[in-house]
C-alpha cells in the first residue's frame, strides 16, 4: 500500500488509515451499539491489508476506542502508527465536554497511554479549538509531552489557519485534520495550501461523509439506522439537503462504473488525488467494511474521472 511522509516528520503513513470513531459505540456523537469483538476484528483486518495507522480518540466511546484499540495491539502482529487527541472530556451522560487546560490535557494523555497500554502516542492532536482562548495554553501541554517523550509528534484538528498561526510560535504543528470529502470542501478554501506552505501533513477525515457517499443510504434505509446514531441529526441525512445528496451520489455512479472502481472507492481517491493530502481516515465498524475500502489506497483517477468528477460539482454548487 502507498505511503506519504507525514510533513516534516519521519511517520509515513499509508494514505488510507483506520478511523476509530465509529467503533467507540454509545456516546453524544456515537454511531449506535457496537460489538468489541467485531471492533478488534475490524482493526486487525485493516492491519492484515496492509494499513499502518489509526486514529482514534479518548472521546470515541468516553474511553472505549481507546481501550478497544489497545486491545487489538496485544494481538497485533506489528504495531502500527498511533494518532490520537486531547481536548474533549465527557460527564457521567456521556455528554461531551470541551476542556484545553494545561492541567487537563497532561492527565488526558496519561489516560490514553493507560487505555491504548503504550508507552507513546506517534501523533497527539488537539481535538477541537474550543475554548478558543484556551489554545495557546493547550499546545504548551502538547509541546511538553513532546518533550517528556509521552508523544512523537502533535497535530491540531478542526483549527483554522489563523488558529494554528496563533500557536505555530510556541512549537512545531507537524499535521493538520479536517473534514474533507466530495460534499465537505471547505478546506480547499485555504487549509490545504497553508500546510503544503508550512511542510505540514494534512489528514482528511469523513471522506466518505459518515456513509453517504458509500451509496448504500436511501431515505428508507436511513431509517433503521439506531436511535442513538448521531447521524439522525446530522444535516447532511435530512430534508432538502439529503435528497441533494442523494442525487449527488446517483450521478456519481456511472463515473464510478467507467474508472472500475467503487463508489467509496472513488470518493476516497478523489480526496487523495490532492498532493498536500497524507492520508484519508476512513472509518469501519466491521472487516468487510474495510476490506471495501482499504483498496481506495492504490486507485489513482484518471485526469478524464477528474474532470467528470469537477463538471458534476460545479452543477450542484
Amino acid at each position: 500500500m502507498k505511503t506519504r511522509k507525514l510533513g516534516n516528520t519521519q511517520l509515513n503513513l499509508t494514505t488510507v488509515g483506520l478511523g476509530t470513531w465509529a467503533i467507540g459505540g454509545q456516546w453524544q456523537f456515537g454511531w449506535g451499539p457496537q460489538d468489541e469483538k467485531e471492533s478488534i476484528a475490524t482493526i486487525l483486518k485493516a492491519l492484515e491489508l496492509g494499513i499502518n495507522w489509526l486514529d482514534t480518540a479518548p472521546i470515541y466511546g468516553c474511553g472505549s476506542s481507546e481501550t478497544v484499540v489497545g486491545k487489538a495491539l496485544r494481538e497485533a502482529s506489528a504495531k502500527p502508527i498511533i494518532a490520537s487527541k486531547c481536548g474533549l472530556l465527557w460527564d457521567n451522560r456521556l455528554n461531551k465536554i470541551n476542556n484545553l487546560d494545561e492541567a487537563s490535557i497532561l492527565a488526558e494523555c496519561e489516560q490514553s497511554l493507560k487505555r491504548l497500554r503504550v508507552d507513546v502516542i506517534d501523533l497527539y492532536q488537539i481535538h477541537w479549538p474550543v475554548p478558543d482562548d484556551k489554545i495557546e495554553q493547550a499546545w504548551e501541554a502538547v509541546c511538553r509531552l513532546r518533550q517528556q517523550g509521552k508523544i512523537r509528534y502533535g497535530g491540531v484538528c478542526n483549527f483554522g489557519t489563523q488558529q494554528i498561526d496563533r500557536i505555530a510560535p510556541i512549537g512545531m504543528v507537524d499535521s493538520a485534520q479536517s473534514p474533507y470529502s466530495l460534499i465537505s470542501r471547505g478546506v480547499e478554501e485555504g487549509l490545504l495550501d497553508y500546510c503544503q506552505k508550512h511542510k505540514m501533513g494534512f489528514l482528511a477525515y469523513s471522506p466518505m461523509q459518515k456513509g453517504l457517499l458509500t451509496g448504500k443510504f436511501t431515505p428508507q434505509s436511513l431509517e433503521t439506522l439506531a436511535p442513538d446514531d448521531h447521524r439522525r441529526r446530522d444535516m447532511n441525512f435530512t430534508g432538502a439537503r439529503l435528497q441533494k445528496n442523494l442525487r449527488f451520489v446517483d450521478a456519481l455512479k456511472p463515473i464510478a462504473a467507467d474508472e472500475s472502481c467503487s463508489l467509496p472507492a472513488l470518493a476516497i481517491a478523489w480526496t487523495l488525488r490532492q498532493p498536500q493530502v497524507t492520508s484519508a481516515i476512513v472509518g469501519a465498524r466491521k472487516p468487510s467494511q474495510i476490506e471495501q475500502t482499504a483498496g481506495a489506497a492504490d486507485v489513482v483517477l484518471s485526469g478524464e474521472t477528474i474532470a467528470a468528477i469537477e463538471a458534476l460539482l460545479q452543477t450542484i454548487a
